[in-house]
């Protein structure tokens, strides 16, 4: 967003106006009130302003939910952002240690900063951006003085005299755009640095979150660094150091479902339990476990092996299910070949068929292609690499534990 834009949705005309379109979800709907907006004579910087929030205030009701109905956005602070519901456990930890004060470096939109501020710490939020320092003060405003933002480098911010910072929270933001979580970069790719950022980390309390596939040997030896996954999907890594690392954890999967969080936690990686055949029931450990290399002990827990010592799987016969892991009842198994699979969908009546995949080079939805789906039922078809030997698990999905 252009700062001109910004000054022309910032006034009760530009901002009435975007409570009476509400959330925009489709780019057709974008279109259509572009035109209907600039017909009636609205500029068009605010109608680009006005209709680009209404669309990405629809965008942000999955991180923010209600939130969002009030908030304003840029795209890439949109996309940065921290969900509601796990920033308020960050804000949990900051608070349960004692801390009263926090200081967001890189604050963005201002999400993390909501959830400090809206658990009564002290919160001053900076960003070096000038139009997104803007819309984090607009986001925070209702808590007044409680949150104090500036437009600064989180440098500067930091070094300022007669500051009191209490506890620090970065979310270093990528200087450049198109990076895969799977690429290592260096410190020098974020704004700040890595190093710098380990360097505050090393002299005050400090969180620091990072992409979940941040290379684990460039993470601080001394800190405590925990994997979060959210309904489902690993939503980043936050190393907290000093009076905000849990004493002798040093490796954490935080594991949450709704409402509800379950966390493992370890003095350093779990060694892997022994490689067994098979049994009745397959278990795929929740990406935050995989992340922290936390997989043996959740294994140990429910009496299982792994199903190949480098492949992600855990095999048992016991019936034993954990918030850790999503668990399969095995029906049968067969070469992961579309002939020896399509006789076992028909001979199980599958027509409704979820595919997963393990170790194997294969394209679930290319593969569906070459399968004949007939009949009223429904499982999941597991294709995994096991030895030398690709195989295929037809199983049914265990209800995860309450």
């Amino acid at each position: 967003m252009e700062m001109s834009e910004l000054r022309a949705l910032l006034t009760p005309e530009g901002l009435g106006l975007l409570d009476e379109l509400g959330p925009i979800e489709s780019t057709a709907e974008v279109a259509r009130a572009v035109s209907r907006l600039r017909a009636a004579g609205h500029s068009p910087e605010l109608v680009s302003a006005v209709v680009g929030q209404a669309h990405l205030r629809f965008r942000a009701t999955t991180k923010f939910g209600a939130f969002a109905g009030r908030m304003l956005f840029t795209r890439a602070g949109l996309e940065q952002a921290t969900r509601l519901a796990v920033a308020a456990r960050h804000a949990q930890r900051i608070r349960s240690s004692g801390i009263t004060r926090v200081s967001d470096l890189g604050c963005g939109i201002g999400g993390d900063a909501l959830a400090f501020a809206g658990a009564g710490l002290d919160v001053l939020a900076v960003d070096a951006d000038e139009v997104t320092s803007v819309i984090a003060a607009y986001n925070l405003a209702p808590f007044g003085d409680t949150a104090v933002v500036r437009h600064s480098t989180a440098e500067n911010a930091l070094d300022a005299p007669g500051e009191e910072h209490g506890a620090v929270w970065m979310d270093p933001a990528r200087r450049t755009a198109g990076h895969s979580e799977t690429r290592r970069v260096s410190s020098d790719d974020y704004s700040p640095s890595l190093d710098w950022a380990f360097d505050v980390a090393a002299r005050m309390p400090t969180g620091i979150k990072l992409g979940p596939a941040h290379d684990r040997d460039a993470l601080p030896s001394d800190g405590e660094a925990q994997w979060v996954s959210a309904d489902g999907s690993v939503v980043e890594l936050v190393v907290w150091s000093g009076a905000l690392a849990r004493e002798g954890v040093r490796r954490a999967a935080l594991v949450i479902r709704g409402e509800r969080s379950h966390e493992l936690t370890a003095g350093a990686d779990a060694e892997d339990a022994p490689v067994r055949e098979l049994g009745a029931f397959l278990h795929e450990p929740d990406g935050a476990v995989i992340r922290a290399r936390l997989i043996g002990d959740v294994a140990r827990s429910l009496d299982a092996g792994m199903l190949d010592e480098h492949i992600a799987y855990l095999t048992s016969d016991a019936a034993l299910t954990s918030p850790f892991v999503q668990s399969f009842r095995v029906r049968e198994t067969m070469p992961a070949t579309p002939k020896a699979i399509n006789a076992v969908l028909k001979a199980n009546g599958i027509g409704r068929l979820e595919i997963k995949k393990r170790g194997v080079d294969v394209d679930p939805a290319a593969f569906r292609k070459k399968l004949a789906l007939r009949g009223d039922a429904e499982a999941t078809l597991i294709l995994v690499r096991v030895g030398d030997q690709r195989r295929a698990i037809l199983a049914d999905r265990v209800p995860a534990p309450a």
